[in-house]
């Protein structure tokens, strides 16, 4: 078979995404290879297709069980022979999968680094080199870089498996890579004359946003009720975050489920299985929860604090819209993570240069105005061709720049120079609004000249103001636990004379206009034409029954992608439902009768 025909077969699509026919042809070529795609870009189907098409075992490295076993259970769903082997498997499992390897009965193999190259492995490695072996792929390959993101000390022996089959072709895949970090992967694995594919890194199903962090539970708030009854996932950056607005968000009815390194497995895992299997939407984690989530439908993504880096943002916010439909990512920032980050690093004996300037890069995104996708993209040395995303909060026209803003600079850091540089952001905004606290007047700061100086914006404002000249470098952070505001060398400078920089921007949060609504982002709504909600949720009511009768996550047997392209086109024949994208033939046969009929109960 062709891979255009396997294409069709399995998966039931019927064209391929930007790149995906050159990295099967480079597996096929058996030429070494690494791919950058973005998540949602098709990815693991570059390696699940050519392990169809060749002859022999293709061996998938993959780094989290869960992820391995979600693959396989849609591939098995597709009628594709493949098996995953890990160490969390019941021993008669295990073994099952081994006498399937013997008896040659799969195509595809799935396999944890670490029992391929950690200790105790060479008796299931000896019995891998006695069949013929087609390639090797490994996935999320950005974890053998000590300069990516999730680096994985147990992924840098995987260039032992150069050694032990030296004649068969390595692959790497990765959603998310700078060049620098991509020149290591190769280098790690000992990819010869590899093949090496780059796609676009942009996202434009994906809108994004970034908030100045006021009164977080009601900003949170706020991008839940747009999207009630959806899957999201809200990030923290500490365990104890997690923890307290999970219990506060079922407090006051919004069911979620907390996910950190700090649960026990079994809770952890039942916590994950439950969002898997659409018992619950919500989850609100730490940076731990993600990369083996397969769930296609996350409808959005909050960062209730800011990353360490644009490339854990990147790939954190990209879990959102992996089925290519719209997806909100919101990011929530204060200079305070930033600080918190810096102390928390340099305390690990972690922080860098090259550190420090991540750090920096994520400050600036957070600060900045302009084009979000611009942005994002530009960090990974992508040009943006487009003037308008149509997809972010900047060329949504949600953000206004400020008619002067070396005026407001000038109020904000005068009031840090008032208050004896010896207070944070909170009690900065208090003055200058002119709030009547007991903080305030028992520190007779109600009597400053900068008291009330701008009573007339709102906390938003002025806390976006101070991240935006921190971000500028006008303003800097001291203390540990308590950040208090300083001005620096910069900021004094402008302070003194008005010129010392010419080129500042700031913006803010524009005011809504009573009675109009904000105006919704072309995705949003290019998503649900012509689509039959109705049709659609029934035909989600279904998809969960089988799910639940069949112990899998309902992604497995259709992503909402499908659903909407059948409640759009109504097919009522199996003919017409074999033409709808993601419809493959096993597929069609095994629930057609049961899509049709649903279909035709509605007419």
């Amino acid at each position: 078979m062709t891979l255009p025909e396997i294409l069709e077969k399995y998966w039931g699509y019927s064209s391929f995404r930007p790149l995906q026919l050159e990295a099967m042809e480079a597996v096929m070529a058996g030429r070494d290879s690494l791919l950058v795609l973005p998540t949602g870009g098709g990815k693991s189907l570059c390696f699940q297709a050519p392990a169809i098409a060749r002859e022999g075992l293709a061996i998938v490295v993959s780094p989290l069980i869960s992820l391995m076993k979600d693959q396989v259970d849609t591939l098995v769903g597709n009628g594709v022979s493949a098996a995953y082997y890990n160490s969390s498997m019941p021993s008669e499992a295990r073994a099952d999968v081994t006498r399937g390897i013997r008896e040659g009965r799969f195509r595809m193999l799935y396999v944890a680094p670490e029992r391929l190259v950690g200790d105790g492995g060479e008796g299931f490695l000896k019995l891998l080199e006695s069949l013929p072996v087609s390639f090797i792929a490994v996935d999320e390959a950005h974890c053998i870089s000590q300069w990516g993101h999730d680096f994985r000390t147990e992924y840098r022996q995987l260039a032992r498996l150069r050694e032990r089959w030296p004649a068969v072709s390595m692959h790497a895949y990765t959603a998310t890579a700078t060049t620098r970090v991509r020149k290591d992967i190769m280098a790690q694995l000992g990819l010869r004359d590899a093949t090496e594919l780059v796609g676009s890194f942009d996202r434009p199903n994906l809108v994004y946003r970034v908030l100045a962090r006021a009164t977080l539970k009601a900003q949170i708030l706020g991008v839940l009720e747009r999207h009630r009854g959806q899957a999201g996932i809200i990030y923290c950056t500490s365990r104890k975050e997690v923890d307290s607005l999970s219990q506060w968000l079922n407090d006051t009815g919004w069911r979620s489920r907390p996910y950190h390194a700090g649960l026990p497995d079994d809770e952890r895992s039942r916590n994950q299985d439950a969002f898997l299997n659409e018992e619950v939407d919500l989850v609100v984690a730490t940076v731990a929860f993600g990369m083996g989530i397969d769930r296609s439908n996350v409808r959005f993504v909050i960062h209730a604090g800011a990353p360490q880096s644009l490339e854990h943002y990147q790939q954190e916010s990209g879990r959102a819209g992996r089925d290519g439909l719209e997806a909100e990512c919101v990011l929530i920032a204060s200079g305070a993570d930033f600080l918190k980050w810096r102390v928390m690093l340099e305390k690990n004996g972690e922080m860098s240069d090259a550190r420090r300037g991540l750090l920096r890069d994520m400050e600036r995104y957070a600060a900045s105005v302009g084009c979000r996708h611009k942005r994002l993209v530009g960090y990974f040395g992508e040009a943006f061709a487009k003037d308008d995303c149509g997809a972010c909060d900047y060329c949504l026209g949600e953000l206004e720049t400020v008619g002067d803003p070396v005026m407001v600079a000038r109020k904000v850091l005068s009031c840090v120079a008032r208050v004896g540089q010896r207070f944070g952001a909170a009690h900065v905004t208090n003055v200058l609004r002119g709030s009547d606290s007991e903080q305030v007047r028992s520190r007779g700061h109600h009597q400053l000249s900068v008291f009330g100086l701008m009573k007339d914006a709102t906390i938003d404002e002025l806390r976006g103001y101070v991240d935006q000249l921190l971000a500028h470098g006008l303003l800097q952070q001291g203390g540990d636990e308590y950040p208090i505001l300083q001005l620096t060398a910069e900021g004094l400078a402008l302070l003194k004379d008005a010129g010392a920089h010419p080129d500042l921007s700031l913006a803010r949060q524009k005011r809504p206009e009573k009675g109009r609504l904000p105006k919704r982002a072309r995705v949003e709504t290019e998503g649900w034409e012509g689509v039959d909600k109705d049709l659609f949720e029934r035909l989600r009511a279904m998809r969960m029954q089988v799910a639940r009768k069949r112990g899998v996550p309902p992604y497995v047997i259709f992503h909402d992608t499908t659903l909407r392209e059948i409640a759009r086109t109504k097919p009522t024949t199996m003919g017409a439902l074999r033409h709808i994208y993601g419809v493959g033939a096993r597929k069609a046969d095994d629930l057609g009768e049961m899509v049709i009929a649903e279909v035709q109960a509605q007419a």
